[in-house]
């Protein structure tokens, strides 16, 4: 199955879990792989990794990038433009999920720093590119906790907001919000842009929870998805030609599925992209 030969695949958070099988399994279909991850080494011990259980796939490489910095998503996107004379899919999967308010380089909440705005910057920076690579795909790794999301601007920036445990599932909201109005805007491009849930994935996500929240993954994970389960919708989205021109949805279990009210609302949507590009403006200077 090589009908990715030819491509190249971004994908982000490609060191472990779900983004690991997803680069491997592209890499398997014939793509050029670029593994963004945080790590030097862990990206490298992954790399090697794939290497050795996908023999005969183009060697996947590594570019590094921290999401809590948006200096850091800025450096990678110019390594990535100037490696990759095309890009025909970018999965956007790295997360995070904390327990404690913390604050990114900048100065946002991590959690929403990590899981929106670093692939908001990553994808606007890129995407002159993809849409001279169309047609081509974005993806974007949400989940159904994003129906417990209620994003209220400014205050999702905030690292002194009240609840933490909503950081995460309004997030997810974001992700949604975000590949929706991204779907809007490049209409007419042949760039397609996707959200999907990969499922209840037993990976070390949440590694670093305490109290309640580790109580609460140690009790479901005899229960969770395996990492191959768990991307196996990602790979879909990137790949198959069954989704070709199809954008602005949110899958799961590689079919179209309904997400909660605020996830669809237009003007919510807007509102967070003009609100995201005010911050990565403000911090770092966007072409």
């Amino acid at each position: 199955m090589q009908h990715m030969q030819g491509k190249t695949v971004i994908v982000t958070g490609a060191n472990s879990g779900i983004g690991y099988v997803t680069a491997r399994e592209l890499a398997n279909m014939g793509a050029r792989v670029m593994m963004v991850c945080r790590s030097q080494s862990k990206g490298e011990a992954a790399r090697q990794q794939m290497m050795k259980e996908a023999p005969n796939a183009p060697p996947p490489e590594l570019v590094l990038a921290d999401f809590a910095s948006l200096a850091s998503v800025r450096r990678a996107a110019g390594e990535l433009l100037d490696r990759c004379p095309r890009i025909d899919v970018l999965v956007n999967n790295a997360g995070l999920f904390v327990s404690e308010p913390l604050a990114s380089a900048d100065g946002y909440e991590l959690t929403f720093a990590v899981n929106h705005l670093a692939p908001f910057l990553l994808t606007n920076l890129l995407l002159e590119r993809i849409i001279a690579s169309a047609p081509a795909r974005i993806v974007n790794v949400s989940s159904y906790a994003h129906v417990a999301g209620n994003v209220k601007i400014p205050q999702i920036a905030s690292p002194q907001r009240g609840n933490i445990s909503q950081a995460y599932g309004d997030s997810k909201l974001c992700n949604i919000l975000f590949t929706n109005e991204l779907a809007r805007r490049l209409q007419g491009t042949g760039v397609t842009a996707n959200s999907l849930h990969p499922g209840a994935v037993a990976t070390n996500f949440a590694a670093d929870a305490r109290g309640a929240f580790a109580f609460f993954f140690r009790l479901i994970r005899p229960f969770m998805l395996t990492p191959e389960q768990g991307a196996a919708t990602s790979i879909y989205l990137a790949s198959s030609p069954e989704v070709e021109g199809m954008s602005g949805l949110y899958f799961v279990r590689k079919k179209p599925a309904k997400t909660s009210a605020r996830a669809q609302d237009a003007a919510l949507a807007r509102k967070l992209w003009e609100f995201s590009e005010q911050l990565v403006r403000e911090k770092v200077a966007v072409a």
